[in-house]
Parts: structure tokens; sequence; C-alpha cells
């Protein structure tokens, strides 16, 4: 099969690191995967392409506007392939009515103009096949397919027990682990969260060690923001400064994995209307890569239903505190379900099985 993948690609942003391990798992499997475009000089990794003839299926990879062609790239696109053999992944959940979670929204007409019946019928031109990453689609006419995955070659460090790896997170000697928390991920609907989160372990601050914020507009609110009134990116740096909360800018994707892995734990947050929708991100599998205890900050039902059941104790809920104390004394327990669910993901989860699954879902 050869396959053309169709996205806006950035260093830091959405999901560069979805597309380079499908172009990887792809090629070992035995198909061509390519991205459409001009060849990129930051992502050497993922070869790209514009004889879109060449390609069975292209499939749009989308998050915003950007993520379509520009002209004359989206005539060539939708001349070289007919739409039935085109397929759209709709990683934001705009192939919806409008949607408001808190202060969250799946549309962002004060940003793109964009109002959700364009959404809709732009992605019907473009394809009949509409894909969500969630496994509760509110359409009848999308599919549900998970798209991000784990990748059990990436995992920084393979422990053979949990005592192992339990006595390896508590060797904090030599700044092996320089981290109580670190979080990655941009400051987009993410800040009602983040503080929650910040004054529920407020009690623990000197017993976890410092906490790092890693993404775009974690130091100030950014003007664009101000300028739209958009309360989805808020901040407070005077809270952060207080609390001793480091914050540096976005990271490559290739470095997220260590970065994660210099911290104790590292909390998974969905943006409150992926909560909504059950979509998940490549950071909802990723976590697990990293040398790190995760913390499943994420309705039970989704866990469940991604994870497995080990994963449950990972999941801290109201009570943080009593959480990460627990976890802090008796690390060996929350490292056999980390382990666990590593291997849950790498059965149900990894890429080679989510490629399959879009293969599947081609053919048929």
């Amino acid at each position: 099969m050869k396959l053309l993948f169709v996205s806006e690609l950035h260093p830091t942003l959405r999901a560069i690191s979805t597309i380079t391990n499908y172009t990887r798992v792809g090629e070992a499997m035995g198909h061509e995967v390519a991205m459409f475009g001009e060849q990129s000089t930051y992502v050497s990794s993922v070869p790209y392409s514009l004889d879109v003839s060449a390609f069975d299926f292209a499939i749009l990879v989308v998050y915003t506007p950007a993520d379509f062609p520009g002209l004359p790239y989206l005539a060539r696109l939708l001349d070289g392939l007919p739409r039935d053999r085109r397929i759209v992944i709709d990683c934001c959940g705009r192939y919806n009515d409008t949607i408001r979670v808190e202060h969250d929204f799946n549309h962002l007409e004060k940003l793109d103009g964009h109002q959700s019946w364009e959404w809709i019928e732009g992605f019907q031109a473009v394809s009949d096949k509409i894909l969500q990453p969630t496994v509760t689609p509110l359409r009848k006419d999308v599919r549900p397919f998970l798209f991000h995955a784990f990748d059990p070659a990436a995992v920084e460090r393979s422990y053979p027990s949990a005592q192992q790896a339990a006595q390896s997170w508590s060797n904090r000697v030599n700044g092996f682990k320089p981290y109580g928390v670190i979080y990655v991920g941009n400051n987009w609907q993410r800040w009602t969260q983040i503080r929650r989160f910040l004054e529920l372990i407020e009690p623990l601050k000197s017993e976890l060690g410092p906490i790092r914020l890693v993404g775009w507009d974690w130091n100030k609110r950014p003007d664009w923001a101000i300028e739209h009134a958009l309360t989805g990116v808020d901040v407070d740096p005077k809270f952060l400064e207080q609390f001793g909360v480091e914050t540096i800018s976005a990271i490559p994707f290739t470095e997220v994995i260590g970065l994660l892995g210099k911290a104790r734990f590292s909390p998974v947050f969905h943006r409150p209307l992926f909560n909504h929708l059950r979509l998940v991100t490549n950071r909802t599998f990723e976590t697990f890569c990293a040398d790190t205890i995760p913390l499943l900050m994420l309705p039970e039902d989704l866990i469940d239903r991604i994870y497995g059941p080990d994963a449950r104790c990972l999941a801290p809920g109201g009570d943080v505190v009593s959480h990460l104390k627990d976890m802090m004394q008796r690390p060996e327990v929350y490292w056999d379900a980390v382990l666990k669910t590593r291997a849950h993901l790498a059965q149900h989860h990894s890429y080679r099985h989510r490629f399959q699954e879009l293969l599947a879902i081609l053919e048929h």
C-alpha cells in the first residue's frame, strides 16, 4: 500500500511524532508512506512527495485550517486522487456542531473565521471517510480510529521488574531525577487544570522537588489571546513564580520522552473538549515511554478503555496529595502498574497495530 499523509508538520506541534512513527512502521511493514509537499528541512527522516498519482490513498490529518495545503497544492491533491481515495482524520472534533466545554471549544471562529457548517461541508467535500481519534464519536458518519499510538521501542528504560524500576526511580543521586513534576504541552485550554493541580500538590512542594512546565506561552498570556479575548489561553505568571514553577518554551518532539524522564511524575492532561469527546493525543501514549510515573488526570472510563485495568491506580482522582504520598512511600506498587500498562499498550495500541487498523479501514 502507498499512503500519502497531508498535514502541516512542525517540530513542536500537533501530530509530528505520530506521523513520523507511521512512516517508520509503514516502511518496516513493506508499505510506502510519505508526506505531501516539498521536502522538509527539519524532519529529514520523513520522505515527501508531490507525485499524488503514485499513491493509493491520501490521509489528511487535520487540526487547523493550515493542515489543508494551499493552492496550487490543494488542487493537485484533489485532482490527483478521487474523493473515495481520500480520508480525513479529524483530530480536534471539528466535524461536529459547535461544542463548548468550560473555556474550550471545537470551532475557532475568532481566529480562523470558520463556523461549524464550513468545517462539516469542507470535510465532506474532501472525503466520504471521516475518522476521529475517539472510541465514541458523536456523529453516525464518523468512524472511531485512535490514530495516535504507543511505541515500545521508544521506552527510555525497560525494567525487568517493578522492584528494579522503583529502586532506580527512588535514587535521585547526582541529579538523576532533578524534577518532581514535568508537564510537556503547549498552553492551550489547559491552564484551569494545571492551576488546580498545582494548588492541590502545594502541601508536597518540598517533598516533590522542582516543577517545570514546557511549551508555548506558559511564561505569559500571549498578545493574540488578549487581542481576541480568548480565555482558554490564561496563565498567571505571578502564581507560577510564587509556586517556584520553571517554565521553558516548546522543545522538539524528539526530546520529549527524555525530558519527561527527568521527573518523578508526569501528569497526563487532556483539554476539557477532549475529555468531553474522549479524544486522545500523542501524549496519551507517549508519556508511558518516559522513565517517569504518569499521573492520569483523565476520565475513568477513558483510562479503562485505553490503558487497561492496571492503570487505574495511576489516576489520583480527587485526593491527589494522599495519592502522591503513597506513590513516594510505595513506588514499587505503582511501577508494577506502569510496567503492566506498558505491556497492555504494546499489545493493543502499538503503531504496528494501529497501522493495521488503518489498512483495514482503507481496504474496506
